[in-house]
């Protein structure tokens, strides 16, 4: 099964990315720490522009572009981004804004929306010299949709993507697996606290929330638990109904913050979702639609992919999966809510894309809003996330009690 599906998702990938991609960027030296990107600047009008970064020392590059949106693509070896804290949310000229973060263990992607069709007409990384640091760069110049359509069909050969083979199941193994998926993660930092003097990514909070409560877990004897991530790695939304499929997980828990927007009024507390066609409400619409989006903030947007992957991520085949998905999220909502603070709605459904394996019972969970000052404080309580860790283990140990003994649900 997991060879099966890695090579389709090669050959898709082979139909999205040119062959610019495909040389390896050369290794850090052994030992080495990652060169660090220490400035950027943008600079130009709308019809040509210099994108540059400074560099603790010089690096291999590998550029595309990819359209619907305009996007250029720069993947280098793992650097380190020290870049100002506003840095990728404007830009100049053909750059509209650009975002940048850890693709995987030892790869870096910089992504730049453009304002229309470009060509990339160079790219590339000087040493450093005269007490410069290195430098990359990437000029664009604007051209025609026709033009850039072409251009892009030249070169549409990409090798089967490297990626880190999962954590495998155990032989002999006979406890129930249950997967933990911390949201985001690399180059998707997903919501931003607006909190005055904070700037607390999603992908951090999430992570530190579900490292804990693997280790609430494991510690109990009774489960299997792995996750999607364990580090600030980017997985792609697919890729995460895969791992848990693959590994033939019998419980899947991705774990989100919310935010909103300034003017939007307020909310707070923590929800959960099961997977439905129809969101129960417009605000799980829209959590949904930014959420599924994160493929195409990461570069290459996977939704449309061949029929057999296509029927794991849009399917709700199973209605078995979808009555156990249910039952699980009313057992969370049971006892979470004996714990911390619930949204006003705390069950809700929407169409995300990580709940979507047919026979995975799947639910989503938004601990808080970090656009909430009590909630963005709960977040950050170690006896806050504690006290929400025991009540989502009570939880999974009251649905394996229920399924394992075949008895109706609490």
């Amino acid at each position: 099964m997991r060879a099966r599906a890695i090579g389709v998702l090669g050959l898709l990938l082979a139909s999205l990315l040119p062959a610019a991609a495909q040389a390896p960027s050369a290794p850090a030296p052994s030992g080495a720490e990652p060169p660090v990107a220490s400035d950027v600047r943008v600079g130009g009008d709308a019809k040509q522009t210099r994108f540059v970064i400074d560099l603790s020392r010089k690096v291999d590059l590998r550029t595309f572009t990819l359209a619907d949106p305009y996007r250029v693509v720069i993947d280098l070896p793992q650097v380190t981004f020290q870049l100002p804290a506003d840095a990728g949310e404007h830009g100049r000229g053909l750059v509209k804004a650009f975002r940048y973060g850890l693709m995987m263990p030892g790869g870096s992607r910089i992504v730049l929306d453009t304002s229309g069709p470009v060509r990339i007409d160079k790219a590339f990384v000087l040493d450093a010299a005269d007490s410069q640091p290195a430098r990359l760069v990437v000029e664009l110049v604007a051209v025609s949709r026709d033009a850039f359509l072409r251009a892009a069909a030249v070169d549409r050969r990409l090798p089967e993507r490297a990626a880190a083979p999962p954590e495998q199941r155990p032989a002999g193994e006979t406890r129930p697996t249950i997967v933990l998926d911390p949201g985001h993660g690399g180059i998707d930092s997903g919501t931003r606290s607006a909190a005055s003097g904070t700037d607390l990514a999603e992908k951090a909070l999430v992570l530190d929330f579900a490292l804990m409560l693997r280790d609430k877990l494991q510690k109990t004897g009774k489960y299997n638990v792995i996750m999607t991530r364990s580090d600030d790695s980017f997985v792609p939304l697919g890729d995460r109904v895969r791992f848990a499929r693959q590994h033939n997980a019998e419980l899947f828990i991705s774990i989100h913050c919310d935010a909103l927007a300034h003017g939007e009024g307020e909310a707070e507390g923590a929800s959960i979702y099961t997977l439905s066609d129809h969101a129960s409400d417009p605000d799980s619409a829209r959590l949904a639609d930014v959420e599924n989006r994160a493929d195409v903030i990461s570069g290459v947007d996977l939704s449309a992919e061949p029929d057999d992957i296509a029927g794991i991520l849009i399917d709700l085949a199973q209605r078995e999966t979808k009555t156990f998905s249910l039952q699980f999220a009313k057992d969370l909502v049971k006892d979470l809510g004996g714990a911390v603070r619930l949204h006003k709605h705390a069950l809700k459904s929407a169409g995300f894309r990580v709940l979507k394996a047919p026979d995975v019972p799947s639910v989503l969970i938004e601990l808080g809003y970090v656009s909430n000052r009590s909630d963005l404080k709960d977040l950050t309580s170690e006896a806050w996330r504690s006290r929400a860790g025991d009540s989502i283990a009570q939880a999974v140990d009251a649905y394996f009690t229920t399924r394992l003994a075949g008895g109706p649900a609490r």
